[in-house]
């Protein structure tokens, strides 16, 4: 029988295996976390410039359908192209109304730079970038490898972190450099980890257990992104999304020019 001295030897080689699974598992699961978290971003601000630049098109492509639609009723008399003439109109946007007009446009000071820009005839500011520049994403990653919450095992320590990286994704949401090397210092100043204390092998399988769940969640959250319209249409042009609204743009604006020239053709 193995003596004692080797059953002991033999276990603490199972733990210092386990432990750098879980480490190896940490690591894993902090870079699936930030591959989903810039995805995420990329999504919400994509689908902000497509709603901007494309929203108008879309409407003006909606109103010649019913006009169109309107135009064939009124030649046929016929009940089936009223009632489809109707259900164009039906799916035409209202015009908003005041509120919705001026939303965004004045704050307690006033006129937004925005819309006094479009007032005075100057040039408006350009929509915010579809993603966060090349420097915005280093500092974010560096961040977050560095300070993410599932590195931590005491609670204290991982809502410490949890903070933390609620305002390093919000910065990193808005594109704001500045105050991503901001936080990149207080964090360099900050306290630093507590020390890991020997985790027995029952924690340390618990622990592969979480950051299984915890992945399984960050795939179910990822393939929800991809399979969005926005997110699908931004997997077409990964380096490059500005020229995909480019391209729809064109195609939209073909559109029109055929659904005009059809409806001067129904109104002679």
């Amino acid at each position: 029988m193995p003596s004692e001295e080797s059953r002991s030897e033999e276990e603490a080689r199972a733990a210092e295996r386990l432990e750098r699974a879980v480490r190896a598992a940490e690591q894993a699961l902090i870079e699936f976390e930030i591959a989903v978290e810039t995805f995420r971003v990329e999504v919400e601000n994509f689908s902000r410039l497509h709603h901007q630049r494309l929203g108008p098109m879309y409407s003006r492509l909606d109103e010649l359908d019913a006009l169109i639609a309107e135009a064939v009723a009124a030649r046929t008399g016929d009940l089936e192209d009223i009632r489809k003439a109707r259900e164009a109109r039906g799916l035409v946007l209202p015009m908003p109304g005041v509120e919705e007009l001026f939303n965004g446009w004045i704050d307690s000071e006033g006129l937004s730079p925005e819309a006094a820009a479009m007032l005075t005839e100057r040039p408006v500011q350009p929509p915010p970038r579809v993603r966060p520049s090349e420097e915005a994403r280093r500092i974010y990653r560096e961040l977050a490898r560095k300070a993410h919450p599932d590195l931590a095992e005491e609670e204290a320590e991982r809502e410490r972190r949890g903070a933390f990286i609620v305002r390093v994704n919000a910065a990193y949401a808005a594109g704001d450099v500045e105050t991503l090397r901001a936080l990149a210092e207080e964090w360099a100043a900050g306290p630093p980890p507590p020390e890991r204390r020997a985790s027995r092998s029952e924690e340390l399988y618990a622990r592969l257990e979480w950051l299984a769940e915890r992945k399984e969640m960050l795939a179910a959250a990822a393939a929800e992104l991809e399979s969005s319209a926005i997110g699908a249409m931004i997997k077409m042009a990964p380096e490059d999304p500005d020229r995909l609204l480019d391209e729809i743009a064109e195609q939209l604006l073909t559109q029109a020019a055929e659904k005009e020239a059809r409806l001067a053709e129904l109104a002679r």
